[in-house]
């Protein structure tokens, strides 16, 4: 029979590292010790339209290589939604086979039916593994470094990654000793498990990712809720960096997004998050976002011409735009962001804070429905007499509109009724429509500034990018009556 466990994982932190860092972190003194090394085959199963997946968990069988035989182990792990955000469920047994034993041991039988009959091998992993045991300051952590290729089909992948497993003392010696890491090797956060790997491989290939939708639940709190979407921001941003480049301008694109998204998240949730990591967060967000701009501006700008000769003068500033940016992606300065970020979310440290305490424990639900108004008033309120506006006024109401945009995509889960989720598919589209004619406004006013910048303003041709007065005086009619068609948009969280 086979031996059997149902477990909550030990706090883990995945790191992606290069081969190249990898080696130098081998030759430093901190992995001095000789490792336990191991290979390690492990197969991935679902079924062909991959049921397992979409419900939220992951089987696999793992074989590992080393001085006591061969060990095959079997794990059912919960993933997404229904694992916590930093403690996996699992349900691990070892075997002696190579078929899964899927009994009612595990919840696959209960969640599949009579497709668990389709399970079959997606894709495989087979790496070399190199284990260290790091005793630290009241914390005992297992490093392990695994370096070979996922594959699926006719397609592989590279695997180089590090992961830290806590076996004794607080979470945040995690975090502690990957910034320790990183003063010796470049290592960023994990943007996917070797699972997610796998699956990408099956699918087609992606030059950038967009936002997903946040998995809230009713049952939540406020807390939760906010862990949730800052913790899908996070992904998001690390799932664009790898793919940001000239020849990919989308990339560049949706990182930014990412990165409003997330400072939107602490927008929306400040009333709960009182501490000053919070804002210093934020203004971290501010500046990588900001070492983007520039890519995404001439981006944008190179879209809109028409004449290649103007393109092709474009070209120098926008390289330079985009060796700027990655530049800063690649500084330590981003790579402890996305750490500190990673912490923040993971151990809540603000949770801890006596402040703030009632607000954070509402229903999700509740906080949502008031966060909404607030901006939503806010919105309505400044958007009276657009016309009337000065440029900076209205660009502080594009912004505004832009963190009630996603402010209303984290919540609309929470809405689910079919009467809500009507109201929510119109008032997500007119304040769409808001914000494309606000950006389209915004493009005209900031293009006389970017042109000159560039030294374009004396070429004939640039003048196709800069429009007429004419033109900046239709685009406000247009943004004006999209707010008002906003203000007409039935709340769906009432």
């Amino acid at each position: 029979m086979p031996q059997q466990e149902t477990i909550v994982s030990a706090p883990e932190l995945t790191l992606d590292i290069t081969p190249e860092a990898a080696e130098i972190l081998r030759a430093s003194d901190l992995l001095s010790g000789r490792p336990r090394t191991m290979p390690v085959h492990a197969t991935y199963f679902d079924t062909p339209a991959q049921d397992l997946a979409a419900a939220g968990f992951t089987l696999s069988l793992t074989k590992t290589g080393g001085e006591t035989g061969d060990q095959r182990l079997q794990t059912v792990k919960a993933t997404g939604s229904t694992a916590d955000l930093f403690l996996l469920p699992e349900w691990r047994q070892t075997l002696t086979g190579d078929r899964p034993v899927l009994d009612d041991h595990t919840p696959v039988p209960a969640l599949l039916g009579a497709k668990i009959a389709d399970i079959g091998p997606l894709f495989e992993l087979r790496v070399m593994r190199h284990v260290w045991t790091l005793p630290g300051q009241g914390a005992g952590i297992e490093l392990a470094l695994d370096q070979g290729e996922v594959t699926a089909a006719d397609r592989r992948a590279m695997r180089c990654a590090i992961r830290l497993a806590l076996r004794d003392g607080p979470p945040a010696a995690l975090y502690a000793l990957a910034r320790r890491l990183d003063e010796i090797a470049p290592l960023r956060l994990a943007a996917q498990t070797e699972a997610e790997h796998g699956f990408r491989l099956l699918g087609p290939v992606l030059h950038m990712h967009k936002a997903a939708p946040v998995a809230l639940r009713r049952d939540m709190v406020a807390a939760d809720g906010f862990r949730l979407i800052g913790s899908a921001c996070l992904r998001q941003f690390r799932l664009n960096e790898p793919l940001i480049g000239p020849g990919n301008p989308e990339a560049v694109h949706q990182a930014r997004v990412a990165l409003r998204r997330l400072r939107s998240a602490f927008a929306i949730c400040k009333p709960m998050l009182q501490d000053e990591e919070a804002g210093r967060l934020n203004r971290e967000s501010r500046w990588l976002a900001g070492m983007l701009g520039e890519a995404r501006d001439l981006d944008v700008l190179r879209m809109r011409c028409r004449s290649e000769a103007l393109r092709a003068r474009l070209e120098p500033a926008r390289m330079a735009a985009y060796a700027q940016a990655q530049a800063a992606l690649e500084s330590r300065r981003a790579r402890l962001l996305m750490l500190d970020l990673g912490e923040y979310l993971a151990i809540s440290p603000w949770t801890a804070l006596p402040s703030a305490a009632e607000i954070r424990d509402l229903p999700l639900r509740e906080f949502a429905a008031a966060a909404l108004d607030r901006f939503r008033r806010k919105v309505k309120k400044d958007g009276i007499d657009l016309a009337d506006l000065g440029d900076e006024a209205r660009h502080e109401l594009r912004k505004d509109a832009k963190k009630l945009r996603y402010a209303a995509e984290f919540f609309a889960p929470l809405f689910a009724e079919k009467r809500r989720r009507r109201r929510a598919a119109r008032f997500l589209a007119a304040l769409e429509a808001l914000q494309d004619r606000m950006g389209a406004l915004n493009d005209l006013v900031s293009a006389p500034e970017l042109v000159e910048r560039l030294g374009l303003a004396g070429d004939p041709k640039a003048a196709a990018l800069l429009g007429t007065k004419r033109d900046k005086r239709a685009q406000i009619e247009a943004a004006a009556e999209a707010h008002d068609a906003f203000v007409d948009a039935k709340r769906f969280w009432r």
